[in-house]
């Protein structure tokens, strides 16, 4: 088993921090590369939105990809971003206060889930499910989703673990490798409705992720290739020849995340983050160590 890959953050000339970093990619059922322990059971947090978003590309076949790029996405509240997620809302006739990705608090429209919450309320009101607790884990559409993802992970749906996401939904908890093994499955024609996400995610990546983002900037290097980012150092790719990949930060560092994946592909372009201070000032990098 090879070493996990160390990422290393910079500021100056002195080595602020370490990151270790656990990867592997599947491609054909099989685990074809790896680093660390490709086996770190770890919660898919918003990596699992491509794939909750499959039943919405199959039930409403109409959606315009933009409307289904946002149902995967964790924005970044661009203009172009909130766009899409209130034509979203629309469809169902829905309005913001319905959302049940944050408290009354705060701003639901501009939370990084708001895309994918409406594309639940709108199955939800499709299915004509009750609309109150629809995030929960005896809803109708959280059960749903549950078998959604156990068959994406070809994982026994009595041994897929759960948990609570920061926005409220379910969240499911698999290993690196079965992960990277759904993804692999995205883009392989194995899942129905992948086809319209896929081609959703591809042509609208700013959507999915934003200008800072390390999935936008993975889609955008390598075109063809669908990517999307997960709290806690969650980073998950699917390339054109059918690979599935994921790499998974040890401390939850998403800094790391995305110079980890880059090397783990061969992509030297994106290997190398800057550090940036409140300022916007550059004042060190993040990089993996060789």
């Amino acid at each position: 088993m090879a070493s996990p890959i160390s990422v290393v953050v910079e500021r100056g000339a002195v080595v602020e921090a370490v990151h270790r970093v656990h990867a592997v990619a599947v491609r054909g059922g099989k685990a074809v590369q790896s680093a660390g322990d490709p086996d770190l059971v770890t919660h898919m947090r918003s990596t699992a939105k491509p794939l909750q978003a499959l039943p919405l590309a199959r039930e409403v076949p109409a959606l315009p990809a933009e409307e289904l790029a946002i149902a995967c996405a964790s924005h970044e509240a661009t203009e172009d971003q909130l766009t899409a997620v209130r034509a979203l809302l629309a469809r169902s006739g829905s309005r913001e206060r319905e959302l049940e990705c944050a408290d009354g608090r705060t701003a639901k429209l501009r939370h990084p889930c708001s895309g994918k919450h409406a594309g639940m309320l709108l199955r939800t009101k499709l299915r004509g499910w009750p609309l109150p607790g629809y995030r929960l884990l005896d809803h109708p559409l959280q059960r749903d989703l549950h078998g959604v993802i156990a068959r994406a992970a070809e994982t026994p749906a009595e041994e897929l673990v759960t948990g609570t996401d920061g926005c409220g939904v379910v969240s499911f908890a698999l290993p690196l490798t079965a992960i990277a093994a759904a993804f692999a499955r995205l883009v392989g024609g194995e899942l129905d409705g992948a086809e319209r996400v896929v081609a959703a995610m591809r042509a609208y990546p700013e959507l999915v992720g934003g200008g800072a983002a390390a999935d936008t900037a993975l889609m955008r290097a390598l075109p063809g290739a669908v990517a999307k980012r997960g709290a806690e150092g969650l980073l998950c790719a699917a390339l054109p020849d059918g690979t599935g990949a994921a790499v998974k930060v040890e401390d939850g560092a998403n800094r790391a995340a995305g110079p980890a994946l880059a090397h783990f592909l061969g992509v030297e372009t994106l290997r190398e983050a800057r550090l940036v201070n409140s300022r916007c000032e550059e004042v060190g990098r993040v990089f993996p160590r060789s």
